[in-house]
């Protein structure tokens, strides 16, 4: 297993929709092991393919609830279906969300409160999971990541204007930067 570099804001790879899996070979259980290495070693809760540079529509997650549940898995070829958003701003706190490809970096967003995602696991097997709170957050974020979007492209102002200045101050936005976790060491 190795760690991969995460790609930051400005590669194309990001902001373009990924392709279907269609081969579930080695090659797909390599990069499945390396994008949860590499999550863990960031540390986050959730990894997309396209983050470390792969135009594959998979991702991996792992969140350990306030029960002391761990959900951690991965979704190929992922469907998601989530309930309507709440009405009104984000709360700063509870609706506080970060992206290991805009690192360092938090801010609000309104997302839906409950999601099921229906997917396949590394053997083509399908699967479902109704998910509540936060892991139905960590869901959107990853889903959005497939379609080519990232969770600052959904933000509405003044957060929008802050994550544009953020991304000017740490001269994002180009083609070509990426982090490696455990080897790049990024402010928080």
């Amino acid at each position: 297993m190795a760690v991969l570099p995460i790609r930051i804001s400005g590669e194309p790879v990001l902001h373009t929709p990924a392709s279907p899996v269609t081969d579930f070979d080695d090659a797909l259980r390599t990069l499945v092991d390396d994008m949860f290495e590499t999550m863990d070693e960031a540390p986050g809760v959730g990894l997309a393919a396209p983050q470390v540079g792969v135009p594959l529509r998979l991702f991996v997650f792992g969140w350990t609830d306030d029960d002391d549940v761990l959900h951690r898995g991965v979704a190929i070829n992922p469907v998601l279906w989530i309930s309507p958003a709440p009405t009104g701003g984000p709360d700063e706190d509870a609706d506080s969300e970060g992206c290991l490809s805009f690192p360092g970096e938090r801010f609000p967003l309104v997302r839906s409160q409950s999601a099921i995602l229906q997917a396949v696991d590394l053997d083509g097997a399908p699967f479902e999971i109704r998910a509540d709170g936060w892991l139905a957050r960590i869901f959107q974020h990853e889903f959005d990541h497939l379609d080519g979007v990232l969770y600052v492209d959904r933000l509405e102002h003044p957060h929008a204007k802050a994550a544009t200045k953020a991304s000017r101050r740490n001269s994002w936005g180009v083609p070509g930067l990426s982090w490696t976790p455990g080897v790049d060491h990024l402010e928080d």
